[in-house]
């Protein structure tokens, strides 16, 4: 941290994005359509798609094909871990502006495929290009934007990039229900499909890679400040390669770390009308709490966006870490429904943090200085810890009938990413922290 004397721009705390917050605002809607596509929207779609068809497929009841749904979304995340690390270096090829328009396209489509799928092989494939292509969109070509528009205010940045996330939770969930009640699974999800198809072509034209193309500096700074805290991205090219990524302790602690962090909210989230449900909540009731949770949620997205900015992302971790055991502590034990209010309030607090630092936390490590190479490496190995949540709930309603099971488990891992993140050098090998020490040496 800077002296009394000299403020540094990694200390800015101000909302002073300029043009960049086309940049905020397209990341939201991504992440929007990511929450509603492939997490939370499944609260609606599996619970529609069981209760439609499992007689006619062969399963005993409906139970049944939900967790047999559930355990086909865990093989559709580690099939997309392939595909991501072929759509990463496509990202360090065509740059996360036509990335994120193709994937956002192509999310679309295939939801609209999804939508339509009468078999649990289409399901499976509906799933699968989904799952691929909106994470595609909004995680490796999103993630790329924001690290380049703001590599030292990404703490602040995405507290509000990822609101998209929570009012993925408070409004896609509603909207998709509804729609779907009115019209049928098909006609309902197509309508959202297109809405990304249409989006993901306009992006193109108006979203650029980096501020430099637009004649202005990351973080909206003026040329002297630049010039005087950041290294210019022509210094610093090539400094990584593959292999060299995958030599690098911090790379495997980092993708570990944010992969159980988002084990755990996916796993909560993807199935918490069901888990409200078992505490005698109806599902309209159950779904209005996951909208009042995912409204809590904006409040903690900007809020550990601030603590991040402000304090550095280890400490903005290490709290959230703390208040979600807390909040999943609470609804194992009371295992009532006070104990489920209490949490639908945490957790929306903890949600609202949770995505923040999937862009966050490996910038900060590594800068921006060779990012798109950094991001397609870390991302499928995050990916792959991610998708043991689907197992994770899968095996709890197998074994024990109900979810309290799996978040037993999801305590656990939280409390061993608290040891796994205060161990770790959050500014490691970031070119951008490391100039702003020589700043601070000179001034001192």
């Amino acid at each position: 941290m800077a002296d009394k004397t000299t403020k540094l721009q990694s200390e800015n705390t101000k909302s002073n994005f300029g043009k960049g917050w086309m940049i905020i605002f397209y990341s939201m809607i991504m992440f929007w359509f990511l929450i509603g596509f492939s997490i939370d929207g499944q609260n609606i779609v599996i619970d529609v798609f069981a209760g439609a068809n499992w007689e006619r497929l062969g399963f005993a009841d409906q139970n049944a094909l939900h967790a047999k749904l559930l355990e086909l979304a865990m093989w559709a995340g580690f099939i997309g871990v392939i595909a991501y690390f072929v759509i990463g270096r496509i990202c360090t090829k065509i740059g996360g502006r036509m990335l994120s328009s193709i994937c956002l396209v192509l999310a679309g489509a295939s939801y609209i495929f999804y939508g339509n799928a009468d078999s649990i092989a289409s399901y499976f494939i509906g799933l699968t290009l989904v799952t691929v292509f909106i994470n595609g969109a909004a995680y490796i070509g999103g993630g790329n934007l924001v690290t380049q528009w703001f590599p030292k205010k990404k703490g602040l940045a995405n507290g509000y990039t990822t609101m998209g996330h929570n009012l993925g939770s408070a409004l896609y969930v509603p909207l998709i229900a509804a729609l779907i009640g009115a019209m049928g699974m098909a006609k309902g999800m197509t309508m959202t499909g297109i809405a990304a198809i249409v989006i993901g072509i306009g992006a193109y034209f108006i979203i650029r890679n980096t501020p430099q193309e637009l004649n202005i500096y990351p973080d909206n700074v003026s040329k002297d400040v630049y010039e005087k805290e950041y290294v210019d991205l022509s210094e610093a090219k090539s400094r990584w390669t593959v292999a060299s990524l995958l030599k690098t302790k911090e790379m495997w602690l980092v993708a570990l770390i944010v992969g159980i962090n988002q084990l755990v909210t996916t796993g909560v989230m993807s199935q918490m009308v069901p888990r409200n449900m078992e505490f005698g909540f109806s599902q309209a009731k159950a779904v209005s709490l996951m909208t009042v949770c995912a409204l809590v949620g904006l409040a903690g997205s900007f809020g550990f966006g601030f603590i991040d900015q402000k304090l550095g992302v280890k400490t903005a971790i290490k709290g959230y870490l703390v208040w979600y055991a807390a909040a999943l502590g609470i609804n194992v034990v009371m295992n009532n429904a006070i104990g489920g209010y209490i949490c639908v309030a945490m957790v929306g607090i903890a949600i609202g943090a949770a995505a923040n630092f999937m862009t966050s936390l490996p910038a900060s490590v590594f800068g921006r200085h060779n990012f798109d190479l950094v991001y397609s490496i870390y991302f499928p190995i995050m990916e792959i810890v991610l998708m043991l949540n689907y197992i994770v709930n899968s095996k709890a309603l197998e074994w024990t009938g109900s979810l309290r099971g799996a978040y037993v488990v999801f305590i656990a891992l939280l409390v061993i990413n608290f040891v796994l993140i205060s161990v770790l050098n959050t500014r490691k090998y970031n070119l951008d922290y490391q100039k702003e020490e020589e700043v601070l040496e000179q001034g001192a």
